[in-house]
């Protein structure tokens, strides 16, 4: 087979490769190779690095998060910045680095949380949470978070307080922010 240059000129013994070989590996196979490679890289520091997907297998997410689905962890998202009230974060616990927590941030580095008749005072002053929707009686007294530590808590407070796993946590075993 006899092809042509652009110029005119004629190629000798190139035969075209078949068009399901340039589907699968394209007309440079060393090129693909690199891309499929750096690919796979980029796949692999995204996953490890920055999303981190995470299953949540308890109840003190209700009604927000749904028992047993799965949430990526953003862990980046404090790179500039610090935890916000509000915010639902991951929390690596000290059992091993694949157990954690999701829970949301209420109260923040030097503040005083306590829950009175159902409510979360910060500071002594009702905090409006739209996010809680079921009925809560806990009752438990003013606590001063110290600096380097937030206040968590998850948004199903049906459960007994006791039942209920909530607290300070150190700023170093909040991975990230769970997207929503």
């Amino acid at each position: 087979m006899v092809q042509t240059k652009p110029g005119g000129s004629p190629v000798e013994g190139r035969a075209r490769p078949p068009w399901w070989k340039i589907l699968l590996v394209g007309r440079r196979p060393k090129r693909t190779a690199v891309r499929i490679f750096v690919l796979a890289a980029a796949c692999f520091l995204i996953r490890d690095f920055v999303v981190l997907p995470i299953r949540d297998v308890g109840i003190s997410m209700l009604p927000t998060y749904q028992q047993s689905s799965v949430h990526f962890v953003n862990r980046l998202a404090y790179l500039f910045h610090g935890p916000r009230r509000g915010d639902v974060v991951a929390i690596r616990l000290l059992a091993g680095p694949h157990v954690m927590y999701l829970k949301r941030i209420v109260g923040l580095p030097g503040e005083t949380v306590a829950f009175r008749d159902g409510k979360l005072l910060i500071n002594g002053k009702a905090l409006d949470e739209p996010y809680v929707r079921e009925p809560c009686d806990w009752d438990l007294p003013p606590e001063k978070i110290p600096l380097g530590q937030y206040y968590v808590v998850g948004d199903n407070r049906s459960m007994p307080a006791e039942d209920h796993t909530k607290g300070r946590v150190e700023r170093r075993l909040i991975i990230g922010k769970v997207f929503r």
